[in-house]
């Protein structure tokens, strides 16, 4: 273990203070209601004919009241006649494998008997072609035999690049039911035009795979159910486009700009694909360009990794120092298997172990350049997607008192 020296084990660390940092909240109260009226719209409606298999595709993204949503869909294409059926659609998440990704959705009660009808996490794909620049498309194959495919996402902006088109419907089309083969085959394609070859591809499965509409989520800045909707396949790209400037002005942001050592209580698959979102911390080994204010942070801690990760702690290699207890956690093989399928294998690595989280903290403020230890900027945060309340050391009280989205608590 690391070791410190007398000194810079016992001098005063700095108070901790509880503030509300203020966002935009829209709300969807009746998730059910709007689900139904969503889904009885002609455009949709006239979707499902009666007797048809649909594969109702469901990721391993965290999303709030995602169980409901998933089960009123059901609902409602049994209503419309259909014969639905859930299949996983989370890339190389769960270890690639079919008894990794299963795991995944019971984790969010996306179970057989919950659901009320068969769940299929075969990761069997089906070779479409190439996009122009040789990029090999697949397609879950159980997917393209179905009559219908009705994926189940949330949009917002991607972890590792900036595009029209980030994370969604379209990308669970490509990477969430391309499955481990088809994720790793995509991640072929430079970052620098990952957006371009995502669409391309989407319109490729498009055109080969029976996609009948998609169901969008948008949460807002708390992590709730802001906006869900249902789009017709044929317009699922160009609202698409529209749906993420509308979840970029719904995400929350990290209002403290400058900050000696920030400290997150945990990191999870269920938060962010790269178990933490860069957009809000500005840090990346893949994003480059950040389209939100991010803070200027010198040092990063880890405290956790949450339980629904199953051990996925993908994304601690940003961070500076860990704690024991993530180390514990840690499932080599999913980290690595995500790591490799996107070529990033600079996510996978393992940083500084302390015992506590005060030896962290420690350790985090002697490796931190021209700090002040007088007026440490210390921030603490639950995760990047709670972040109404966070905690401020002595030394940020007064900025925090002068902002009008900062409220002392």
């Amino acid at each position: 273990m690391p070791i410190l020296l007398e000194e810079y084990l016992n001098y005063p660390l700095p108070e901790m203070h509880r503030v509300r940092q203020e966002f935009l909240k829209p709300r969807l109260e009746n998730i059910e209601e709007h689900i139904k009226k969503e889904l009885a719209r002609e455009d949709i409606s006239e979707k499902i004919k009666p007797g048809a298999r649909v594969a109702v595709a469901v990721g391993s993204r965290g999303i709030r009241n995602i169980a409901q949503i998933v089960r009123t869909v059901i609902a409602r294409i049994k209503a419309a006649g259909g014969k639905p059926f859930i299949i996983s659609a989370m890339g190389s998440h769960g270890g690639g494998t079919p008894e990794g990704q299963r795991e995944v959705l019971n984790s969010y009660g996306i179970t057989e008997e919950n659901m009320g009808v068969e769940i299929i996490t075969s990761v069997d794909v089906t070779p479409l072609g190439k996009t122009s620049c040789g990029i090999d498309v697949y397609f879950d194959s159980t997917a393209l035999a179905a009559d219908l495919v009705v994926p189940v996402n949330r949009v917002k902006l991607h972890t590792d690049f900036v595009a029209d088109i980030q994370s969604g419907i379209c990308k669970m089309l490509v990477i969430g039911l391309g499955n481990h083969i088809g994720c790793t085959a995509i991640h072929e394609a430079s970052f620098d035009v990952f957006g371009d070859t995502l669409l391309e591809a989407a319109r490729m499965i498009m055109g080969r795979a029976n996609v009948g509409f998609g169901v969008a989520i948008l949460e807002n800045a708390c992590d709730e159910t802001a906006m869900i909707e249902a789009i017709p396949s044929e317009k699922i790209i160009e609202r698409e486009k529209e749906l993420v400037q509308i979840a970029k002005n719904y995400m929350p942001t990290l209002m403290i700009p400058d900050i000696d050592i920030l400290i997150v209580d945990e990191i999870g698959k269920n938060i962010s694909g790269a178990g933490y979102d860069p957009n809000i911390l500005g840090k990346s080994y893949l994003l480059h360009e950040f389209v939100l204010p991010v803070p200027r942070i010198k040092r990063m801690v880890l405290l956790d990794v949450t339980d629904q990760s199953h051990g996925n702690a993908i994304g601690m290699g940003i961070f500076d120092v860990i704690t024991r207890k993530v180390f514990d956690k840690l499932d080599l093989a999913q980290i690595y298997a995500n790591a490799i399928a996107v070529k990033c294998p600079e996510d996978a690595k393992i940083p500084i172990i302390a015992d506590t989280e005060e030896e962290a903290l420690r350790i985090a403020i002697q490796v931190a350049r021209e700090v002040d230890r007088s007026k440490l900027k210390i921030v603490k945060i639950k995760n990047t997607i709670e972040l109404e309340t966070i905690e401020v050391s002595d030394a940020l009280l007064d900025y925090a008192a002068a902002n009008e989205k900062l409220e002392l608590i």
